[in-house]
C-alpha cells in the first residue's frame, strides 16, 4: 500500500499542532477562546497601579495574555482569565462602586443578569441589574448587598464580544 508523502506530512503537522497545544494547556495557557470560564476582575487604583499590579502578577507566574482596553477603561487579561483593570470615576460610580467583579459567562446576558437578581432578591437580598454600563460592550452587572464591594457581571463567550476600538 501506498500512502503519498503530503498525506503523511499533513499528519505530522496535525501532531505536532495537537501537541503542541496539549503541551500549553499543561502549563495553563490554552491559546483558544474556549472553553470560557469567565473571569475575575479586580480594580486598580490608577493606571500606574494597575501596571505594577500586572508585573508584580508576572513575577509570580501569572502573566498578561493581552490588553482589551476601551471608552477610558484599561483591562489586562491574564493568562488565568483573572482581568485587571482601571475604570475611570464615572463608570464606577454607574456600577454601585463596586471594586471587583465575578464575571459569568452566558448566551443571554441580560436575561441571566435579570434572573439573578431576581433568585438573589427571592432569598431576601436587595439586587440591581444595571444594563451596558460601558458603551458598546454587552456587559450587565447585578449589584447586590450579598456581596460586599464587589459585582456580578453577565457577558456573552468570548468568541461573540465586539472588537476593541
Amino acid at each position: 500500500m501506498h500512502v503519498p508523502k503530503w498525506a503523511i506530512a499533513l499528519n505530522l503537522v496535525a501532531l505536532l499542532l495537537l501537541g503542541a497545544w496539549a503541551l500549553a494547556l499543561s502549563f495553563g495557557k490554552n491559546p483558544l477562546p474556549w472553553p470560557d470560564p469567565g473571569s475575575r476582575i479586580f480594580a486598580a487604583s490608577s493606571p500606574e497601579a494597575k501596571a505594577a499590579i500586572v508585573e508584580l502578577l508576572s513575577r509570580h507566574g501569572v502573566e498578561e495574555r493581552f490588553e482589551v482596553n476601551s471608552s477610558g477603561i484599561l483591562r489586562s487579561i491574564m493568562w488565568d482569565g483573572t482581568i485587571v483593570n482601571y475604570s475611570p470615576t464615572a463608570f464606577t460610580q454607574k456600577v454601585g462602586n463596586a471594586s471587583s467583579a465575578i464575571g459569568l459567562v452566558s448566551d443571554e446576558p441580560l436575561i441571566s443578569a435579570q434572573n439573578a437578581a431576581e433568585f438573589l432578591r427571592s432569598k431576601g437580598f436587595k439586587a440591581k441589574v444595571i444594563e451596558s454600563a460601558e458603551p458598546g460592550m454587552p456587559v450587565h452587572f447585578v449589584i447586590t448587598d450579598a456581596m460586599l464591594g464587589t459585582a456580578l457581571n453577565f457577558r456573552p463567550p468570548v468568541t461573540q464580544m465586539p472588537s476593541p476600538d
